[in-house]
């Protein structure tokens, strides 16, 4: 187990924010302010590209510490500056001039004025540093219970870790909500899990898109959405043909009109078998009020999958064309990490993701309790 910010994501997200396109209001922004107490070292102003980031400048301070920056911009952009190594502030800018003051004896001295979008950027600036930290205790307290051979506490941390990601979710979106039109908010979609924001994320693309029509960044970020769209939910979850154990091909669809979740796992996958002995409690405790498993499994040869089955004595339909993540189900349903899972309704339609430990037995229960 590792739960840790996925700052690729972050980055890819921040990355399509450079964008072409036409604004109205072309024109020059600065960036200014003053830094108190300075250590050995430069100011650093990077553009967040769609590769890359790349340095724009070294930006010159004077004796008292004062600098002031001037950069053509026209469409909305994200920038960095490093302050001598030792902390980074990004900026969303657009129309309006931004200034920054800092004093290095003092960590929580940041004081940032004028650009509305880069003030909303200290809001998401916050809620990565918060989880991150968060993320970290979780981090070090599962390594000690690895070390200790404490099964009870690995479970327990990674209940916590499901919690705290649930967590964050609502948090993000809380602060997205706050921003208004800003488009600082989309770099605050890297922090949500698609797969489960999908009709937020959709929904806050579509109203930037009004603000800001025609740039590249909105583009992109529709045309991945649409790639998402036939698995997002609501949607009628694709059909799944693939044989079982005795050979014999079952279909997804056999099983409308019962509640439905497809669990993508395999033998040698070990958080799908740790996984598995909560799948089997709560299949036996629901099963009968309507409650359905559909196994896709992702092994590479038979016999691995059936000891698999048989040792964890999984008793609901499986199926499987044994070609591990080439499976023609793993294709369709975008699977590229198990276990994987989506929850879908009596008619088919997908009404959850992922769901597993403690989100499952809270879904479950919302369902049939």
């Amino acid at each position: 187990m590792r739960y840790t910010l996925n700052s690729l994501v972050l980055f890819t997200f921040l990355a399509l924010l450079s964008c072409s396109g036409e604004s109205e209001n072309d024109g020059k922004v600065s960036v200014s302010g003053k830094i108190e107490n300075a250590p050995e070292g430069h100011v650093v102003l990077s553009k967040f590209t769609e590769s890359r980031p790349v340095v724009v400048d070294t930006v010159q301070l004077d004796a008292n510490g004062n600098f002031d920056y001037s950069l053509e911009i026209d469409v909305p952009t994200f920038y960095e500056l490093n302050l001598f190594g030792q902390r980074s502030v990004r900026l969303a800018l657009l129309n309006d001039d931004v200034n920054i003051n800092y004093d290095f004896s003092d960590p929580e001295s940041l004081v940032l004025e004028g650009s509305k979008d880069s003030q909303e950027m200290q809001k998401i600036d916050v809620l990565i540093t918060s989880y991150q930290e968060d993320v970290n205790a979780l981090n070090e307290a599962y390594y000690e219970a690895m070390s200790n051979n404490d099964s009870d506490q690995i479970k327990k941390i990674q209940s916590d870790a499901l919690l705290l990601e649930d967590n964050q979710a609502k948090k993000v979106k809380e602060a997205i909500n706050s921003m208004g039109d800003s488009f600082a908010s989309l770099a605050a979609v890297g922090l949500l899990n698609s797969k489960n924001e999908f009709q937020f994320i959709d929904s806050l693309v579509a109203e930037l898109d009004q603000k800001y029509p025609e740039t590249k960044m909105i583009i992109q970020l529709k045309q991945q959405l649409d790639e998402m769209r036939p698995l997002s939910m609501g949607q009628v979850a694709p059909e799944i043909e693939l044989p079982n154990p005795e050979g014999q091909t079952v279909k997804l669809s056999d099983f409308r009109g019962k509640y439905v979740m497809i669990d993508f796992w395999a033998g040698w996958c070990k958080p799908c078998r740790e996984e598995n002995p909560n799948v089997v409690r709560l299949y036996n405790e629901y099963k009968d009020q309507g409650f359905e498993v559909f196994g896709v499994s992702l092994d590479r040869t038979r016999e691995a999958w059936i000891d698999a089955i048989f040792e964890d004595q999984l008793t609901w339909t499986q199926v499987s064309d044994l070609k591990y993540f080439n499976s023609e189900a793993a294709t369709t349903y975008q699977i590229n990490a198990i276990p994987a899972t989506y929850l879908i309704d009596p008619e088919g339609k997908i009404i959850g993701k992922d769901l597993r430990g403690p989100s499952l037995e809270s879904k479950l229960k919302e369902i049939f309790e």
